[in-house]
């Protein structure tokens, strides 16, 4: 399949020596939340990457950016010492004590002159386990501060709502991987895997596929029936779906009376969305609404599954949520073989909602304002709980208050570059900018480095031990198979360095992630996401350990691969149906911005394109920033293949190649979002957030676009 092949161009050619002697460590990819097993094998200061033959999730496979991961590592720029920016506007280096010294002192004033929340912590979805919780410790215990959020905000938070508002809990899968290649069904609403996590492909071979996507991506083509509604109107679909489902007899009623509640207040919302409506809205015809619903219908072993097409949005709580509807409609959660599940996308963006990063949440999926959750994790870290705060902003809110009279005036990243992956990305910028001190733990230099006044480098992922948690809630051990170079420290022993300067028991904040970890099990255990009866020991034995597992007498809870098939996690065993109306998106095209622009991945990038830019290959198969348009759309605005286009939004300008692409709808052009400068996508989108998840609208904005050249002649 499309770069999932076993050998080819995605494996790099072997430059060991053959003399050398050769270790192997198992770990897991650094990319996204498939989590892919790979074996590392270290000739000296050489590592060589292969997929593990034996992990169930990737089975002998593994995507371009996979197979050349280990090329980071050694990038020539790569971050080696800590950088300080002088007088003169130029970073330079220093020492870690100075380096440190000098983020504590400033860090001191800023607190000083305006309290806690003078401060703010912005953390990302690819730290481990251990890093995001002893993050969220750092930021409430030793900072003192409510203003944490972090990356994973932009991705998942709009699934997450609308799973824990249905099922009372939010596990992107809550079954095995695996389960979906016995499926006869399987519905991918906004979710392109064969490019933005091909291995999963492989266990999409059996079912016929339904995929809902305003582009014929690469998923879409493999598909046996592709919906192709216009930007922004995925919720409307979602309630025609339902209303096809009852007006043809399709519901399950017995699993709605004993399992649900709330079906009646859903109808009525989606009993004004018949066919014919909805394809005047959303452009899907009519006979391909009915025949999606047949499809999953009359299937004995069927998925729901979501992505950030129909999550991305001001609306993608209520749009997430209305496709949950479709599936307990159906009877689907909670049954062996069938499901609704949701593709988590960061690598440890399962992981890293659950253990503090959030702004309104502590370790174990514990909300910050529930006083028995805070009373337990006080304890954990042995504090009172009136000193923790509350609540802080959420992503974009903390970012776009930084600097402003009532908002942040100093901030540290970890594990993110907001310059780029950033909705409003200008304006962003403008406001880190604004600091009175921005500090970025990076390993590469990024755009977000660029802005920095201390920049600290930091270990990879091969140089370092922990944890990360799986689209699926599986807890897998990562492993070291380097030392990290001379001069770079692991994010645990910075927020050690930092915390014991800023007064705190160095106890408190231990470098090793063994002892982390094992707090973080105390401090989860009970919670929703409950890791206390996991350990290294047992993950390290072979386990397969998904969460909840929580502590047995025996020490031998076996973990929880499928949920809810007994019950689901409110009070009352039910799952919840949710009434939601559709309603436009933030911006919609007018005379001045006539088109949609939605935003994406492509194949050989990731995320902000940090890393992945800097591997030659990855950056032979996507150099640079691109639009999608129809041609027809391209004639009627006077571009041609190959061409520079200028695109345009009520928030700002970016430059890309232009790409024809005949299976695009005429109204709409796609970016992708990981190339820096002129070329980021994200100097289009706004700041329209979803009410209860804090979503930003990343799916669509309304554009102009034009030639390039020839306004610049």
């Amino acid at each position: 399949m499309s770069g999932d092949r076993a050998r080819g161009p995605e494996a790099p050619a072997t430059t060991r020596d053959p003399e050398a002697p050769v270790t192997t460590t198992p770990t897991h990819c650094v990319y996204c939340a498939l989590q892919c097993g790979t074996l590392l094998h270290r000739s000296g200061t050489d590592v060589e990457v292969e997929p593990s033959p034996d992990f169930p999730v990737n089975r002998g496979g593994l995507c371009q950016k996979g197979w050349t991961a280990p090329a980071v590592l050694n990038t020539p720029d790569r971050l080696r010492t800590p950088l300080i920016r002088g007088a003169d506007g130029e970073l330079a280096p220093a020492s870690w004590d100075d380096a440190l010294d000098l983020v504590v002192e400033r860090l001191e004033r800023v607190r000083e002159t305006y309290g806690p929340d003078g401060v703010g912590v912005f953390g990302g979805g690819g730290l481990t386990n251990e890093k995001a919780y002893a993050l969220g410790k750092f930021a409430r215990i030793a900072l003192g501060t409510s203003q944490i959020d972090y990356n994973g905000r932009f991705c998942m938070s709009s699934a997450a709502a609308a799973g824990n508002a249905a099922f009372g809990l939010d596990r992107g899968l809550p079954f095995p991987v695996t389960d979906l290649g016995e499926a006869d069904v399987v519905m991918l609403a906004g979710a392109n895997p064969a490019e933005t996590m091909p291995p999963l492909m492989r266990h999409l071979v059996r079912p016929r596929l339904i995929v809902i996507d305003p582009r014929r991506t690469r998923t879409a083509e493999q598909a046996a029936l592709h919906l192709q509604p216009a930007p922004g109107t995925d919720l409307a679909l979602a309630l025609g779906l339902l209303h096809i489902a009852v007006a043809g007899k399709h519901l399950d009623e017995e699993y709605l009376d004993t399992r649900t509640t709330g079906f009646e207040e859903a109808w009525r919302c989606a009993l004004p969305w018949w066919p014919e409506r909805v394809e005047q809205v959303t452009g899907v015809p009519v006979e391909d609404q009915e025949r999606a619903v047949r499809m999953l219908a009359g299937a004995d072993r069927r998925y729901l599954l979501s992505g950030r097409g129909v999550e991305q949005h001001s609306k993608g709580t209520d749009t997430t949520a209305a496709f949950i509807n479709l599936a307990l409609a159906l009877g689907m959660p909670g049954r062996e073989g069938s499901g609704y599940g949701c593709l988590t996308g960061q690598g440890n963006g399962q992981g890293g909602r659950e253990h503090g990063q959030k702004a309104d949440q502590l370790p174990g999926y514990r909300m910050i304002t529930d006083p028995a959750a805070r009373a337990h994790v006080a304890g954990v870290w042995g504090v009172d709980p009136d000193s923790l705060p509350g609540p802080g902003r959420s992503a974009y809110e903390l970012l776009d208050a930084l600097g402003t009279p009532d908002g942040p005036r100093a901030l540290l990243v970890f594990g993110s570059n907001p310059v780029v992956s950033a909705p409003n990305a200008g304006h962003i910028a403008r406001r880190l900018a604004s600091l009175d001190l921005l500090v970025v733990a990076d390993m590469v230099p990024s755009e977000t480095t660029e802005l920095a006044d201390v920049v600290l480098p930091i270990a990879q992922w091969a140089e370092e031990e922990g944890t990360m948690t799986s689209l699926e809630g599986r807890v897998l051990r990562r492993r070291a198979a380097l030392t990290p170079p001379p001069g770079v420290r692991t994010d645990l022993e910075v927020l050690h360095g930092l915390a014991v300067r800023l007064g705190q028991p160095a106890e408190r904040f231990p470098t090793a992630p063994r002892p982390v970890f094992d707090e973080l099990r105390r401090a989860s255990s009970g919670g929703r996401a409950d890791y206390a009866g996991i350990t290294y020991e047992r993950l390290d034995a072979g386990e397969a350990l998904y969460w909840p597992c929580p502590e047995s007498p025996g020490g031998d809870h076996p973990g929880t691969p499928r949920l809810f098939l007994d019950r689901f996690a409110h009070a009352d065993g039910r799952a919840r149906l949710a009434a939601v109306e559709h309603r436009d998106a933030a911006e919609l095209p007018d005379a001045d911005y006539p088109l949609h622009a939605t935003t994406g991945r492509v194949l050989a990038q990731y995320q902000s394109g940090a890393q992945t830019r800097r591997v030659p290959a990855l950056m032979a198969a996507a150099p640079e920033a691109h639009v999608e348009i129809h041609p027809g759309t391209a004639a009627r605005y006077g571009l041609a293949e190959g061409g520079l286009a200028k695109v345009t939004s009520a928030h700002g300008s970016t430059i890309a190649r232009v790409r024809l692409a005949r299976t695009l709808r005429t109204d709409t052009v796609f970016l992708p979002f990981h190339f820096p400068g002129a070329g980021r996508a994200n100097l289009l989108t706004g700041a329209a957030l979803d009410p209860t998840s804090r979503m930003p609208e990343y799916k669509v904005c309304a554009v102009r676009i034009e030639p390039w050249r020839e306004l610049t002649a």
